[in-house]
């Protein structure tokens, strides 16, 4: 039995939820989201709650439940809250530079400064030079970003130089010994 999908998701205010079949639409403030589920759960609004349940007790059904329940909790808070998530920056002369809320420049050590263009409802922010801060409505997106941006340099385990997460906790090496 899944621990998550077996919890109702709140529905908080401003926030609008339809229901066709296995399409879940959500509107809130901040914009709207719409996913496809399989066809293997049973999804129902009641009382300002969404209930996701699986049809059967097949394998694949019981599978899709807690991550059905997940996505959607995410999507409502995405359109009512918003997702943002934090890269931090470590090792000289490595530095984050917001030129638009759609463009980051980034200086990571490469004989070359690292563009990214921000995709589709992505927003970026940069509070300090070392710092990023990565928004949005769609937790996937937000997240794929985020990856991608700690990809162009990951920390390394030594000094602990590179993009990393800010909840990240970077576990060190011992150097070499004489």
């Amino acid at each position: 039995m899944s621990r998550v999908g077996k919890n109702a998701i709140e529905v908080p205010s401003g926030v609008t939820v339809s229901i066709s079949g296995t399409n879940v639409a959500v509107k809130g403030s901040k914009g709207e989201l719409s996913m496809n589920f399989t066809d293997n759960l049973s999804i129902k609004e009641s009382e300002g709650k969404i209930i996701v349940e699986p049809k059967d007790n097949s394998k694949f059904a019981r599978q899709m439940w807690g991550t059905a329940a997940a996505q959607i909790k995410r999507m409502v808070k995405g359109v009512n809250e918003g997702i943002v998530r934090t890269l931090e920056i470590n090792g000289v002369g490595y530095r984050a530079q917001a030129k638009s809320p759609k463009k980051l420049g980034l200086a990571l050590g490469f004989s070359h400064d690292v563009e990214y263009d921000a995709p589709e409802g992505v927003t970026f922010e940069t509070p300090d030079q070392t710092t990023i801060k990565i928004s949005g409505i769609d937790s996937q997106v937000v997240g794929q970003v985020a990856a991608e941006i700690r990809g162009f340099r990951p920390p390394e385990p030594y000094k602990g130089k590179g993009v990393k997460y800010a909840e990240e906790v970077i576990l060190r090496k011992e150097g070499k010994k004489k």
